[in-house]
């Protein structure tokens, strides 16, 4: 076995990490992206696609593909845990936006990226089966180590730059952070997927009660499946508390621990006892982040997405900053002359991205979107009410999701084509 040679060497094959590669393509710039697993299979829930997210898969030329294989969103909609509404507006294009918000299964997206990065790089630049083991940095470069599943040695990698793209768990960002660990604040999920009767207009992006009491998010993610009419639908429930759960995305969660949570949520448009009782299959995790950190880029090592940011699971947003990450690191690099410092990209990256992205993270632990379900529990005391006016205004509503919108860098007003 012999050692390669890489410009740019992408630790990570996820969302993140195959944009990256694809946006550093499409612009003339060679890398390779080494992946840990061994095969990339089709695994995880249901996930939520902004239009800044779009946007970036737009420029990839692979929105077409992702809205075919998702459902588009027509409207966001609040209730509390008895089924009252509290708050709805249209979502994407029916509110304006050039492009649309998508459902979509995560591991269905993360198809689409790998292949296009496999027959646009070419299979010989999309490593499998190599786990990230240690890095040697130089004057010249990084060689990087890995290993196989079975722990057997691979041949090093030397590279000009490193971007780690290895998740909420990098074991890039380990080195340089080595004490660090994820922030739980009480808050615990369990996720799955369900065959269901479209419910509400088929295209709704729900929020129902809020995390003291118990939660759920709910949205469709696949259409009509079998030709029955059905749905796969997409369910998150998270309650507070205290006792925390292992920090793994594919842990098998356990029906009699999330059912009796909400045993008493039969509305009159969803039973909720029965979503979840009739899912394929449950996954229990923490809703968990980290504190920002100062500093992304060390040497010739820089971090990107959930490696550099992980934030919570809330207002749809990991995805669509990790796609942000990417194109906007990709332009840096890209815009180095031939021979040029690609280490000053990095850090140009950093001071454009970093700022923007320790804001998003705070929010969404502070006033994410369903802080619209949370001040209303205050104000009710957790209580039904006879009409949402009575407790508080629309406007009042909007402007809790518009300065969401703001944050998060997808406001209509600053989303270009949008009206």
């Amino acid at each position: 076995m012999t050692d390669r040679s890489a410009d740019i060497a992408i630790v990570g094959g996820g969302i993140g990490g195959l944009a990256l590669a694809l946006h550093l393509h499409r612009r003339g710039v060679v890398c390779d992206v080494y992946e840990a697993v061994s095969q990339v299979r089709e695994i995880g829930v249901g996930i939520t696609l902004l239009p800044h997210a779009m946007r970036e898969l737009a420029a990839l030329g692979l929105a077409d593909a992702v809205e075919a294989a998702g459902i588009e969103n027509y409207e966001s909609v609040f209730y509390n845990r008895y089924g009252q509404f509290i708050y709805g507006e249209l979502r994407g294009r029916h509110a304006g936006y050039a492009l649309p918000e998508v459902g979509i299964h995560r591991g269905k997206l993360h198809r689409i990226l790998w292949d296009a990065a496999v027959d646009r790089l070419g299979a010989d630049r999309v490593h499998t089966g190599h786990r990230f083991a240690q890095m040697d940095p130089s004057d010249a470069g990084v060689t990087l180590s890995f290993t196989d599943p079975q722990g057997h040695n691979l041949p090093a990698v030397h590279a000009r730059v490193i971007v780690a793209a290895d998740g909420v768990n990098s074991a890039v960002r380990r080195v340089f952070y080595p004490d660090e660990k994820v922030a739980f604040n009480g808050i615990n999920t369990w996720r799955g997927v369900t065959r269901h009767k479209p419910i509400l207009t088929g295209k709704s992006y729900m929020r129902v009660g809020s995390i003291d009491t118990g939660k759920m998010v709910i949205y469709p993610i696949a259409n009509n499946l079998d030709g029955d009419g059905m749905q796969l639908i997409n369910w998150v429930a998270e309650i507070g508390l205290q006792q925390e759960s292992p920090n793994d995305w594919n842990r098998q969660g356990r029906l009699e621990d999330v059912l009796p949570l909400f045993k008493d949520w039969t509305f009159d448009w969803l039973n909720v006892p029965e979503l979840i009782a009739q899912a394929e299959s449950i996954l229990e995790y923490p809703m968990v982040d980290k504190d920002p950190i100062p500093q992304w880029t060390f040497g010739r090592v820089s971090l990107l997405g959930d490696a550099a940011h992980p934030m919570y699971p809330r207002g749809s947003n990991g995805s669509a900053q990790a796609l942000v990450d990417a194109r906007t690191l990709a332009d840096e690099l890209a815009n180095t002359p031939a021979g040029g410092d690609l280490v000053q990209a990095l850090h140009r990256y950093e001071d454009v991205r970093r700022p923007l992205t320790t804001q998003v993270v705070l929010t969404n632990r502070s006033t994410p979107p369903d802080f619209i379900n949370i001040k209303v529990d205050e104000l009710t005391q957790g209580r039904p009410f006879g009409h949402i006016d009575e407790v508080i205004s629309q406007a009042e509503l909007r402007k809790i999701s518009d300065d969401y919108k703001q944050i998060a860098g997808f406001s209509l007003e600053t989303m270009p084509g949008s009206k």
